[in-house]
């Protein structure tokens, strides 16, 4: 029987997969991209292993169709038992579609941030025992509040929420592990971002902790992966 497909919706072209890429073809996981807009029924559901939201720079409270829609599709995927992976906006729209608040943060976390892991990410099937701190890379101005029953796993001295866990299977990270270099230097030259860029008062040196991201990424990746492939 061949192997069901990763479910990607991409909010846009230039925040893909990144570092999480690999790890899906390590597996032998097909990728069927999703589109903001586009109709996904039950019975598409029921066809992938996973579903992975990434980023972008719109909001989870803006009023636009696709934003109702894509928290539909995340609730019906919860209640199917669908394991879910949320990035950035992907966790915000998570955490919304939870009944969580998103919110404008005190402070945009742009760069590399020092984050801690709590005592519920130490037993964490896909969090447990990592570098603490880790140096993580950001990009965003908005976060989210805490859902019922979920479990803190991470934050940093400017934002409190930065993972979370929901019941065995659905993960929702503020912050951008799945990035590589290339991907920060495309992301600061991008119209939708340069708002934020101009706001910076220091340069973003794509590679400065680039080496331990990437195996901290392939640690997390893999945990997470594991857990959605069937034996």
């Amino acid at each position: 029987m061949a192997t069901r497909p990763a479910g990607v919706l991409r909010h846009v072209s230039f925040e893909g997969l990144g570092l999480i890429e690999p790890i899906l073809a390590e597996f032998g996981l097909p990728i069927l991209w999703l589109e903001i807009g586009q109709t996904i029924c039950d019975s598409d559901l029921a066809n992938i292993c996973a579903l992975i939201l990434m980023g972008g720079p719109m909001s989870a409270n803006d009023p636009e169709p696709w934003v109702g829609a894509e928290i539909d599709l995340i609730r019906r995927a919860v209640r199917r038992g669908v394991p879910v992976l949320g990035v950035c906006l992907g966790a915000q729209l998570v955490a919304k579609a939870l009944g969580a608040r998103v919110y404008r943060n005190p402070v945009k976390e742009i760069g590399w941030f020092e984050t801690h892991w709590t005592a519920a990410a130490r037993l964490d099937p896909v969090f447990g025992g990592l570098p603490d701190p880790a140096q993580i890379f950001q990009w965003h101005g908005e976060t989210f509040e805490l859902p019922e029953n979920a479990e803190c796993l991470a934050y940093t001295g400017t934002c409190a929420h930065q993972a979370f866990r929901y019941g065995l299977s659905v993960y929702a990270l503020q912050f951008h592990l799945e990035v590589t270099p290339l991907m920060i230097e495309d992301w600061v030259s991008e119209d939708a971002k340069c708002g934020d860029v101009r706001e910076l008062r220091e340069f973003i040196d794509p590679r400065l902790h680039a080496a331990s991201q990437a195996a901290l990424a392939r640690m997390v990746f893999r945990r997470w992966v594991d857990q959605i492939v069937l034996p």
